[in-house]
């Protein structure tokens, strides 16, 4: 491995953008489009993709999966290394530069030996800091000028994200970039991953040099959650859009849910609305978009919580218990205030806040 730049990830090293990969990518801070099936799964479904998304103008970068991880073994786990010319047909015929998914050094020798252009980390293999060094370390035995990107990993840790892109920043790899495809968490949420805006805004506060893509696709788990997904990442300002595409996405072997066919893409993509890009905007959505997120939150603890209190108002009646216990709400009400001031909270606020919780759930239980 390389020894450790001498400029801080994060900090003061330069993070170079994705788009000075890509000669065709725009210019004018528009965002950069990547797009593909989930999988390649054959030359011919690979090179009717491709060239249809050519044709849309707006895609810059063609991926497609051929290491595929899975939950149980005997799934599809794709076709692997003869992949690789399928994905140099699609480039010599589109000019479209091309994108797979690695796990571990095998995989990336023998994309960087077939030429592919842009490698990219998986949720899984982030979260494994052993996979993430070995990936590193076979760049940096390369030596290759290969833009990386790096998904978020499976849970909501940000800590964890961050050390895999420090991993490969270290390698010697600058033309990096994060790709947010939502968090698997235990709330019942209507997308297959949670967006939590929260984590990758954290990151972007911390590497603001480091271009983030959003996969709408894989947040959704639906296609028809992709458009709005999209619409929102731009919104908050983030770089561009890594979207699954598939010419029959009700045939493909992976993810079909949530692909979406070439043309529908280029209906979408006509369709966005690019705000400015000023770094005020920007934050200006980003703060919104957390607003709501905190709303979204607080609404599904709020249902929670009534959801408890009319087992326990079922319970009262069986045992013939008054609904109303007096000292037991007062125990709650001094508690909270105690931690609405830990947390800067005022304390007749949350007072007035758990007065009103209180009423609805006496009325829940008469």
């Amino acid at each position: 491995m390389k020894k450790n730049d001498s400029k801080e990830f994060g900090g003061s090293g330069e993070l170079r953008n994705l788009r000075v990969l890509v000669d065709s990518a725009p210019a004018d801070g528009r965002p950069i489009i990547i797009a593909g099936p989930c999988s390649a799964e054959s030359e011919e479904q690979l090179m009717d993709c491709g060239h249809q998304l050519a044709r849309c103008g707006g895609v810059h970068i063609f991926r497609a999966g051929l290491w595929k991880p899975r939950t149980h073994p005997g799934g599809f786990e794709g076709v692997g290394e003869r992949g690789i010319v399928w994905l140099q047909h699609v480039k010599s015929s589109t000019s479209l530069p091309t994108a797979t998914e690695v796990a571990t050094a095998a995989h990336v020798e023998a994309a960087l030996d077939g030429g592919i252009d842009v490698l990219w980390l998986g949720a899984r293999t982030t979260a494994n800091p052993f996979a993430v060094q070995d990936v590193a370390d076979a760049i940096a035995a390369r030596h290759a000028d290969v833009a990386v990107l790096v998904k978020n990993p499976v849970s909501p840790d940000v800590e964890l994200w961050y050390g895999a892109l420090q991993r490969i920043f270290r390698a010697g790899v600058r033309r990096l970039a994060a790709v947010h495809r939502g968090f698997a968490t235990a709330s019942n949420t209507p997308y297959r991953n949670a967006p939590l805006w929260q984590i990758p805004i954290e990151l972007k506060r911390r590497c603001p040099g480091l271009p983030i893509l959003v996969d709408p696709s894989h947040i959704g788990g639906q296609r028809d959650m992709v458009a709005s997904l999209s619409q929102q990442a731009l919104d908050m300002g983030f770089d561009g859009l890594m979207i699954e595409s598939h010419p029959t996405p009700d045939t493909a072997l992976s993810d079909s849910a949530q692909q979406i066919t070439p043309s529908t893409l280029m209906q979408m993509l006509s369709q966005l609305s690019i705000r400015g890009t000023s770094d005020s905007n920007r934050e200006l959505a980003a703060l919104r978009q957390l607003i709501d997120q905190c709303d979204d939150e607080l609404l599904q603890a709020l249902s929670r919580r009534m959801d408890v209190v009319r087992q326990i108002g079922q319970l009262k009646r069986q045992m013939g218990m008054p609904i109303v216990q007096t000292d037991r709400f007062g125990q709650i009400l001094d508690k909270r205030i105690a931690q609405a001031e830990e947390f800067g909270l005022r304390p007749d606020f949350i007072n007035l806040i758990f007065q009103t919780v209180h009423q609805e759930a006496v009325a829940l239980q008469l």
